[in-house]
């Protein structure tokens, strides 16, 4: 079976600056593969690397097996893509637009125009001048070019940009069921992790250029953090408790008690206990997990950064 994206240490320099350094990731056909990084981690450029609009310094890329530059054209026509801001012509409506682009598909017949404006929630729209539309539906505008030749490739760059929340969750129904049901391979870059762990089957972490982690949504879980808040009526005291039982826990900022030992959070019943044999039961005691946005942090260093940054 065709890999339908592989790269081996990849290099971009710009001058002095090192935007993707040493990437190597394979994508396999008919998943979801999430590019999730920070603003200027190296997403974009990596995505253009990838669709021939830039030059890697070093390194080789590979996309539906055909090594990257190439001048087979039918590679391309079997590639779907939204590049950071989508391009249209302002003063051309939205059918207009996707008729212009249909032209530039040899062999796409003109019912795909309308059948992607349904698709993509357009059609309110369709008769509508480009420049006028909101930046989510030219967000939309820009997918449906993408898909408008039903290609098996789609390389997305930021696809919920601009969208409400309801639309984020019409492009992630959209996506799974292009992957699911029609096998199509997504490849597409993100900031937001918790839409990601949503749709994804695998994820890819860059920072700095560099990928940090290859995991897939189970791995994502089991990696998060998990903690045993414990409250009492006096929280001291009920600390001295657990730690007289061997319990590593300590006090939070707001007088909860935090255990993070497996036995612990595994066993939150025999905390429980020892608490109510000593005469101080707990009035709260949960199990809580990290919530990604923190764990992604922790993961690229910046956990411990002030409030400012």
């Amino acid at each position: 079976m065709v890999t339908a994206i592989e790269t081996d240490k990849l290099i971009k320099r710009y001058g002095a600056v090192t935007a993707v350094d040493g990437l190597t990731l394979r994508v396999e056909q008919g998943e979801i593969y999430a590019f999730l990084g920070l603003n200027g981690a190296g997403k974009t450029t990596t995505i253009r690397m990838l669709l021939g609009m830039v030059k890697p310094t070093a390194g080789q890329v590979r996309v539906l097996g055909a090594s990257l530059p190439t001048g087979d054209r039918q590679l391309w026509n079997a590639v779907g893509y939204l590049v950071e801001t989508p391009h249209a012509y302002p003063e051309l409506t939205v059918r207009e637009n996707l008729e212009v682009m249909r032209r530039l598909r040899p062999g796409v017949e003109p019912a795909a125009v309308s059948r992607v404006i349904d698709r993509l929630g357009l059609a309110a729209y369709a008769d509508r001048r480009t420049g006028t539309l909101s930046l989510g539906n030219q967000q939309r505008l820009g997918l449906a070019k993408a898909l408008l030749h039903t290609p098996p490739l789609l390389i997305l760059d930021e696809p919920a940009n601009g969208l409400d929340p309801a639309g984020i969750v019409e492009i992630r129904h959209l996506l799974l069921d292009l992957a699911r049901q029609e096998g199509v391979t997504v490849f597409m870059s993100s900031h937001i992790l918790g839409e990601v762990a949503r749709l994804a089957d695998r994820i890819g972490i860059i920072h700095q250029g560099q990928l940090l982690q290859e995991l897939d949504v189970a791995e994502l879980e089991r990696n998060r953090r998990r903690r045993l808040i414990v409250r009492a009526h006096d929280g001291r005291v009920a600390l001295a408790v657990l730690l007289n039982a061997g319990f590593a826990a300590s006090l939070t900022a707001d007088g909860a008690i935090e255990l993070t030992d497996n036995a612990a959070i595994e066993r939150p019943d025999e905390v429980a206990t020892q608490l109510v044999l000593a005469g101080h039961p707990p009035t709260r005691l949960a199990v809580e997990q990290e919530d990604l946005e923190p764990y992604f942090l922790r993961l690229v260093g910046l956990d411990r950064a002030g409030p400012d940054v």
